[in-house]
């Protein structure tokens, strides 16, 4: 595992292109932790802190920071579509497997690679995320710090899903630009779905829960928006804003079930085709 990871990164780190797109993955998630410190002034009057709001109390951090930080993801989408089109553009994919890479340990090597990346983001940003709850924290019991530290994992495995799915389309269309396009075409699919379902059944519920089903949706749903979650903090008596925001385990089910079928459509592609 480690030499295909090695034979990866010496890869992408030749690339200049690649290098810059995997410095900017990684440093604009802590974009959403620099709000922490923003101070806006209101003329004057008075002097709005984001930090002293509560929204970086533990252990609502955990799901605050996983869910804007994951938006980032797109950055190093383009790294992994790059991965395979350099493959085919520069030759190197048919060299490699003359070299005696073989096709599995070729698509092993790049999902190898998603998983590290997607590793040490979900390092960087548990850390990060776990000093700025220290400092603006209230709460310093073990049990509420750690609580809710399940948004962790679910922000890992949305990560390897999601580009699991970009190394998919990478290798169907062998282009970066054509491959990113095909996730804008399955996200108008799976409203469609949507749509057709909400015909079918006949109530919007249902309709969602098919379309949870779907891969984009399915990696979505792993982490709901915090946005309702903030303003109940904040107005408890507002029971019509309770929703379930939790991480639930037939989710992640659902985008680990997508993730291994995208890898094996990946290798069945790549295992057909002629070079």
């Amino acid at each position: 595992m480690l030499r295909l990871i090695n034979l990866e990164l010496q890869k992408l780190l030749l690339n200049r292109t690649s290098k810059i797109l995997i410095f900017v993955s990684f440093i604009l998630p802590f974009t959403v932790l620099i709000l922490s410190s923003i101070k806006i002034n209101f003329f004057g009057f008075f002097t709005l802190e984001l930090g002293e709001l509560g929204i970086f109390n533990f252990p609502i951090i955990w799901h605050i920071t996983t869910f804007f930080a994951s938006y980032f993801k797109f950055f190093f989408a383009i790294v992994v579509v790059s991965m395979i089109g350099n493959e085919y553009s520069n030759k190197t994919l048919k060299q490699n497997l003359i070299d005696g890479l073989s096709k599995k340990e070729f698509i092993l090597s790049k999902f190898y690679t998603i998983v590290f990346f997607s590793l040490l983001a979900t390092i960087l940003i548990s850390v990060a995320s776990f000093f700025i709850g220290l400092y603006y924290s209230s709460y310093t019991e073990a049990a509420i710090i750690f609580r809710e530290t399940e948004f962790i994992l679910a922000y890992f495995i949305k990560l390897v899903g999601f580009f699991s799915l970009c190394l998919f389309f990478g290798m169907l269309v062998k282009r970066s630009a054509f491959a990113l396009a095909f996730l804008f075409i399955l996200y108008i699919v799976e409203w469609l779905v949507f749509w057709g379902s909400y015909e079918i059944f006949g109530n919007s519920e249902t309709a969602f829960k098919v379309k949870g089903f779907m891969p984009l949706e399915s990696m979505y749903k792993l982490i709901d928006q915090p946005i309702q979650r903030i303003i109940m903090t904040k107005y408890p008596d507002k029971v019509d804003l309770t929703y379930d925001y939790a991480v639930h385990w037939q989710e992640i089910a659902i985008v680990l079930g997508w993730t291994a079928v995208f890898i094996f459509l990946s290798f069945r592609l790549l295992k057909k085709r002629d070079l």
